[in-house]
């Protein structure tokens, strides 16, 4: 049976990762994959990945995560902030990749039709710690906590003047072109960072929340008709529902973390049509 699967925060820089991903193959020939994000901070390790997952899959759909849009210093690629996404999009339009910029597409198979919306929204610093209630309070928190995203020295904004105003861009784009969509659509929603602050709820350290999304979508599963929702980023693969919709997150994470689960790495998850764990 064909359906929809989605994978996240791959890590391929890591040479078990990498092992894993050579030995993904699709259960159909029409299987479609997307990808939510953190496939790896070099370009042409998220280039090489793309590649090979859109030579064996029907369609792969792509959103960035935080390491894609990091500028590191071993990467010969030092482009920062949107003209590194930019050229992330083009590479993966010459792969023939769908990304947060391109049509929707819609899934006609089983459980269909679904439009499937790859999005890029970052984060705000809204997710703050309990008793702070100003970015400046958030970040001083965790500074003191010893609790800071590697983003503050690697994912440069430019051209805008912090990554909290980046995202207020992207979440700007990203809900205008799903308002656009005719009523009754019914969407899958992707996103790296989660849409709603739940999942960060079970964090070891609450104060990285913070880098982990914004309150503003926190109901656009239900303005904008999401069967599901797929994210990443957070490393605890699991399914909550909010509002009776499944929020899934499909990360691998590093092999430290996913060890700790089993030899190795779980698969894809499908999305469409649900799974069990995924409905």
């Amino acid at each position: 049976m064909s359906g929809v699967h989605a994978i996240s925060d791959l890590h391929v820089g890591f040479p078990e990762n990498r092992a894993f991903v050579e030995g993904l193959r699709p259960e159909s020939g029409d299987d479609w994959l997307i990808v939510a994000g953190d496939v790896a901070e070099r370009f042409s390790d998220v280039e090489w990945t793309l590649r090979t997952l859109r030579e064996r899959f029907a369609t792969v759909i792509w959103t960035p995560g935080n390491h894609e849009l990091w500028t590191v210093k071993d990467d010969p690629v030092q482009l920062r902030g949107e003209a590194r996404y930019r050229r992330l999009v083009e590479m993966c339009r010459s792969l023939g990749v769908l990304t947060p910029e391109d049509p929707y597409p819609v899934w006609e198979g089983e459980g269909g039709p679904v439009t499937i919306a790859p999005l890029f929204l970052l984060y705000d610093y809204t997710f703050r710690p309990e008793g702070t209630s100003t970015k400046e309070e958030a970040l001083a928190v965790a500074h003191e906590a010893g609790v800071v995203c590697t983003d503050e020295v690697y994912l440069h904004p430019d051209p805008y003047p912090t990554r909290d105003a980046w995202c207020d861009a992207r979440v700007a784009y990203s809900e205008k072109r799903l308002a656009a969509l005719a009523p009754g659509t019914r969407t899958v929603l992707v996103n790296h960072w989660p849409l709603v602050r739940e999942p960060t709820r079970i964090l070891w350290y609450p104060e990285f929340a913070q880098w982990c999304g914004t309150e503003r979508t926190a109901d656009w599963h239900r303005r904008f008709g999401a069967v599901s929702v797929v994210y990443g980023h957070l490393h605890i693969p699991r399914t909550i529902r909010t509002d009776g919709v499944p929020h899934v997150e499909v990360s691998v994470g590093y092999p430290r973390e996913w060890r700790k689960r089993g030899e190795a790495p779980r698969g894809p998850r499908r999305v469409l049509p649900p799974s069990p764990e995924t409905a």
